[in-house]
C-alpha cells in the first residue's frame, strides 16, 4: 500500500488567474446583450383597437408616443387622460415634449421623426382631434395611430 502515497512534498500548483478577463468580459457581454431597456411606464389603460390593414413602423429609435386613455389609478377618476413619457400631461405640454425630442435627435432624422398615438379604443376622438391639432402647431405632422391585428 505504501507505494500509491505520495512522499515527495509537493504543494499544489497555484490556480491560473490568466483567463479570469476573458471569462469576465465574455460575462459582461452576456448580460449587455440579454439586458431588456426600460419602456415607458403606462399610466393610461390602454386597449388597443384592431385593424386589419396595419404595417409595422421600421425604424423604432424614431418613434415618439402619445398615450391617451383612462387612468390606471381610478382614484384620477375615469376621464381619458394623455401620458407623455412617464408623466400626465395636458395639451400645452406637447409643443415643448415635441421641441425637446426633435432637439435631442440628429438635425437630419427630424423629418423622419413619427408621432405615435396609443389611444384606448373606449376614449371619444374629442382629445384624438384637440391632440392632433396641437402636434400640427407644433410642425408635427407625421402621425401614426397604433392598433392591434385584427381580422
Amino acid at each position: 500500500m505504501s507505494r500509491f502515497k505520495d512522499t515527495s512534498g509537493k504543494d499544489t500548483p497555484p490556480i491560473s488567474t490568466a483567463s479570469l478577463p476573458d471569462i469576465i468580459f465574455m460575462l459582461l457581454f452576456f448580460f449587455m446583450v440579454t439586458t431588456v431597456m426600460r419602456e415607458t411606464e403606462l399610466l393610461v389603460k390602454i386597449t388597443l383597437p384592431e385593424a386589419s390593414e396595419i404595417t409595422k413602423l421600421e425604424d423604432k429609435a424614431l418613434v415618439d408616443y402619445l398615450y391617451i386613455g383612462p387612468p390606471s389609478n381610478e382614484a384620477l377618476g375615469t376621464e381619458p387622460l394623455m401620458q407623455l413619457n412617464d408623466q400626465f400631461a395636458k395639451l400645452d405640454e406637447i409643443d415643448p415634449w415635441v421641441k425637446l425630442n426633435e432637439e435631442r435627435r440628429d438635425e437630419k432624422e427630424v423629418p423622419l421623426i413619427t408621432r405615435s398615438l396609443k389611444v384606448d379604443k373606449g376614449t371619444y376622438m374629442k382629445i384624438v382631434t384637440d391632440v392632433k391639432q396641437e402636434l400640427r402647431k407644433s410642425n408635427a405632422l407625421k402621425i401614426n395611430y397604433s392598433a392591434a391585428q385584427g381580422r
